[in-house]
């Protein structure tokens, strides 16, 4: 699952079965304009948190009962595993910038 930052403010989601994966890509200069976005928090060039209720808001989100459950097991594995901020309720994504 990819969560794609444009200029502009623009925030999608992408690959949203692909469940193995949590990443955020940015385009361009969208990294500077994201340090005011709500429920994403650059930590570094390598590590955001976004929180666990603004991916099901994001454009791009399969309208699907089935996608609800399978995000649901996609967080408490991430919660397994350390990757949730539980004081921001926030998942760890890796960071990568689009060429």
């Amino acid at each position: 699952m990819i969560i794609e930052c444009f200029d502009g403010g623009i925030v999608r989601l992408t690959e949203p079965f692909e469940f193995g994966k949590f990443k955020l890509l940015l385009h361009a200069d969208a990294g500077a304009a994201m340090q005011g976005w709500k429920g994403i928090t650059l930590l570094d060039d390598r590590d955001a948190l976004v929180a666990i209720d603004l991916v099901p808001t994001l454009a791009g989100r399969p309208d699907d009962a089935g996608w609800d459950q399978r995000y649901a097991e996609m967080v408490a594995k991430a919660r397994q595993h350390g990757w949730i901020d539980t004081e921001q309720q926030a998942i760890r994504a890796h960071v990568e910038r689009a060429p």
